[in-house]
C-alpha cells in the first residue's frame, strides 16, 4: 500500500496532468473560436483596432468615458521625437589619439560661473526637481538628497514645499522659486545653493493645478501653510511678475538676499524659445533650466505632453545657438533635461552645448531600483515613491540613496571613458566638433556634419544659423 508521500505525488502528479490537459482543452476552444468566428462577433477585432489606434489611445478612450473630466497620465508621453540616437560621436584612433588611461578625466561642472557663489558640482548630471507632498514621499525625498550628496552633486526641491531634513541631508540644494504662496520665506530662501524661478516644465506646459484638500496630509497642509479644506495651488503665472521686466526686480532680490547664489529660471523648449531667452538675460539670470517635450511629471494631461513644446534636441539646438549669439562670453549656463535616458544621451547633451543634464524619471528609477518589488505586481512600482503611494510606507531612504548614488557614479564613469575615446581630459571639452549626424533630418536640425555622402564634412544648415 502507497504511504502518503506517495499518494501525494501522485495526487500532484494527477492535478498537474488534468490542468494541463483542461488548460489544452480552453486554449483549443478559443482559437477555434477566433478562427472561425465572424469579424463583426470575433474577439480578434480587437488586434486590429489596437494595431490601428494604439493599445494606450484605447485604455485612454476608455479612461475617459468613465471619470467624464481631464485624465492625468503619469512619466511623461510615449511619442517618439527625433532624439539623440541619431548622432554619434568621433572615435579617436590616429588622426586624434585616445587618452591614456591613467590620466584621469575632470568631471566637475560650475553653474553660475560668474555668480558671487557658483554652484560646484562633481559631475554634470543633477537631480532634477520632484515635489515633496504633491507628487513624492518624504523619504523618496530623503533618498534623492542623500543620493545626490553621496555623488557629490545637487538636487532640485521641486515646487512642492520645504524639507528642512532634506537640506540637512543634501550636499547641494537647489530651492525651487514656485508659482505658488510657499518656499518664499527669506529663512527657506537663504538656505539654498541655488534659486530656480519654475515658470514650467516641459510635461506640463506653465498651466495652474488644484492640489484638492483631500489629496493633502496634515503634514503638507502645514508646510504649504494652508488650512483644512483648502487647495494648495500652482497658478499658471508667477505671482507679483504681471510683465516680463518684473522678472529682474525678483532676481536682483533673491540674489542679494542669499548674497550671491546662482539665479535661473526653468521654462519649457517652445518656439518662443528665443524670445523667452532674451527676456531672462535682460533680467540678469545665472543659469537657465530647459526642459524638452519628452520630460516627465507626477501627471499631466496627455494634450500637453503629446503636443506641446519642442523635442528636447530641437530646442537645445536652438537655445544653444541663441545663447551663443546673445551671450557669447558665456555667463550663463544652461541645464537641459526631458528625456535623456542614458550616460550617452547625456554626454551628446553636453557636446551639443548644455553645461549639465537634470535627471528626473531616470533619477526615480534608480533610487527606486529592487524596491519597487514591495509593490509590484499587484500595483504599479511608482507605489513605493509617491506620497501616499500603497507602499511607499515600506520604502527605504538609506537603501534608495545608495541605488541612486551608484548610478550616478555608474554613468559619470561610462562618460568619463567616452571623453577619454574622444582624445580630450574633461567632460567640459567635449563640444559639436565630436559629434556627426546620421541622417540629413538630424544634420538640418543640429548642423552637425553628415556621416555619410557627396560633400559628407559640410554640415547641413540648421534654421537659423549662419
Amino acid at each position: 500500500m502507497p504511504g502518503p508521500i506517495t499518494t501525494g505525488l501522485l495526487a500532484l502528479g494527477g492535478g498537474f496532468a488534468a490542468g494541463r490537459f483542461l488548460a489544452s482543452q480552453i486554449a483549443k476552444a478559443a482559437i477555434h473560436i477566433i478562427m472561425t468566428d465572424p469579424y463583426k462577433q470575433n474577439l480578434a477585432e480587437f488586434y486590429s483596432a489596437a494595431k490601428r489606434t494604439g493599445i494606450q489611445e484605447i485604455i485612454e478612450t476608455n479612461l475617459r468615458a468613465e471619470e467624464g473630466k481631464m485624465i492625468l497620465r503619469p512619466l511623461g508621453s510615449p511619442r517618439k521625437f527625433v532624439n539623440m540616437n541619431s548622432i554619434m560621436f568621433k572615435t579617436a584612433h590616429l588622426s586624434r589619439q585616445p587618452t591614456p588611461i591613467e590620466i584621469p578625466i575632470e568631471t566637475r561642472t560650475i553653474i553660475g560661473k560668474f555668480a558671487a557663489k557658483p554652484l560646484i558640482v562633481e559631475t554634470p548630471l543633477l537631480v532634477s526637481g520632484m515635489a515633496y507632498g504633491l507628487a513624492l514621499s518624504e523619504q523618496f525625498k530623503y533618498a534623492l538628497a542623500l543620493g545626490s550628496a553621496k555623488a557629490g552633486t545637487a538636487t532640485n526641491t521641486g515646487n512642492g514645499p520645504f524639507l528642512p531634513r532634506e537640506r540637512h541631508l543634501a550636499k547641494k540644494l537647489i530651492i525651487q522659486y514656485p508659482r505658488a504662496s510657499w518656499n518664499k520665506s527669506p529663512d527657506i530662501l537663504k538656505q539654498a545653493d541655488a534659486i530656480e524661478i519654475q515658470y514650467g516644465q516641459g510635461a506640463s506646459a506653465s498651466t495652474g493645478h488644484h492640489a484638492v484638500p483631500t489629496d493633502l496630509g496634515k503634514d503638507v497642509r502645514k508646510r504649504l501653510d494652508i488650512h483644512p479644506g483648502e487647495s494648495g495651488i500652482i497658478y499658471s503665472r508667477m505671482p507679483a511678475i504681471s510683465h516680463p521686466k518684473d522678472l529682474k526686480i525678483v532676481v536682483d532680490y533673491l540674489r542679494d538676499l542669499t548674497g550671491g547664489v546662482p539665479i535661473g529660471v526653468k521654462f519649457a523648449f517652445s518656439d518662443y524659445i528665443e524670445d523667452d531667452i532674451d527676456i531672462c538675460l535682460e533680467a540678469g539670470v545665472d543659469y537657465l533650466a530647459l526642459e524638452g517635450a519628452e520630460a516627465a511629471t507626477i501627471g499631466a494631461p496627455p494634450i500637453l505632453e503629446d503636443d506641446f513644446g519642442l523635442p528636447t534636441l530641437i530646442g537645445l539646438c536652438r537655445a544653444v545657438d541663441h545663447l551663443k549669439r546673445k551671450d557669447p562670453t558665456g555667463r550663463v549656463s544652461l541645464i537641459a533635461g526631458g528625456g535623456f535616458s542614458n550616460p550617452g544621451h547625456y554626454l551628446k547633451a553636453i557636446a551639443l552645448g548644455a553645461d549639465a543634464v537634470y535627471l528626473g524619471t531616470m533619477a526615480l528609477f534608480a533610487a527606486a531600483h529592487t524596491q519597487v518589488l514591495k509593490a509590484v505586481p499587484f500595483e504599479p512600482p511608482t507605489q513605493v515613491a509617491l506620497y501616499r503611494g500603497t507602499a511607499a510606507n515600506r520604502y527605504n531612504y538609506k537603501k534608495g540613496a545608495e541605488s541612486l548614488y551608484k548610478y550616478l557614479k555608474s554613468c559619470t564613469a561610462e562618460m568619463q571613458e567616452g571623453v577619454r575615446a574622444l582624445g580630450k581630459r574633461a567632460v567640459s571639452e567635449v563640444s559639436r566638433e565630436d559629434l556627426v549626424a546620421l541622417d540629413e533630418h538630424t544634420s538640418r536640425i543640429t548642423g552637425l556634419p553628415l556621416a555619410y555622402g557627396k560633400g559628407r564634412t559640410r554640415a547641413l544648415a540648421a534654421p537659423g544659423s549662419k
